[in-house]
């Protein structure tokens, strides 16, 4: 189950580095931004079902609750994403064309996006030392006596 954890904590790395270069690509497009962002936008639903998912498969596998946290923090942020980009058309005139005060609060939508990818490496480059260490625990185990020293037996 910790392996799944790490694998999916792996996808969520590469979808949300995904989300960075269609928010670019969409930035310099040519299209209007509903056709441009797009892409954008369907990705950030799996951005928030993905760390819901991981939350889930990293409490069956009781992983410490820090990790389970920080899925749960991605899924969170990502929803603040939603709200920053409602918020900032709220500022902006009706139409393709943006307001100053509707460019600031997208600022946000930017800087938001960054403490994703953070929380997001963080949970994939734990989880990747987690299963590793599970691995080479059950290793070290198989049919040794792990944690018994050969010094520590009774006195005769």
């Amino acid at each position: 189950m910790r392996k799944l954890f790490a694998g999916l904590a792996a996808l969520l790395m590469l979808v949300v580095l995904a989300q960075f270069y269609f928010a670019a690509s969409g930035a310099f497009s040519t299209a209007s931004n509903d056709e441009s962002f797009r892409p954008h936008r369907a990705l950030g639903y799996v951005i928030f079902l993905l760390p819901v998912l991981m939350t889930i498969v990293a409490a069956l596998a009781r992983t410490p609750g820090r990790l389970i946290g920080m899925a749960a923090l991605v899924a969170g942020l990502t929803a603040v994403q939603v709200v920053i980009a409602v918020f900032a058309k709220a500022f902006n005139d009706t139409g393709d064309t943006s307001t100053r005060a509707g460019q600031l609060v997208f600022g946000l939508h930017a800087i938001n996006g960054l403490a994703i990818f953070s929380v997001a490496g963080n949970i994939a480059r734990k989880a990747r030392a987690q299963s590793r260490t599970t691995a080479t625990d059950r290793q070290a185990g198989a049919g040794n006596d792990v944690g018994v020293s050969e010094t520590a037996q009774p006195a005769s």
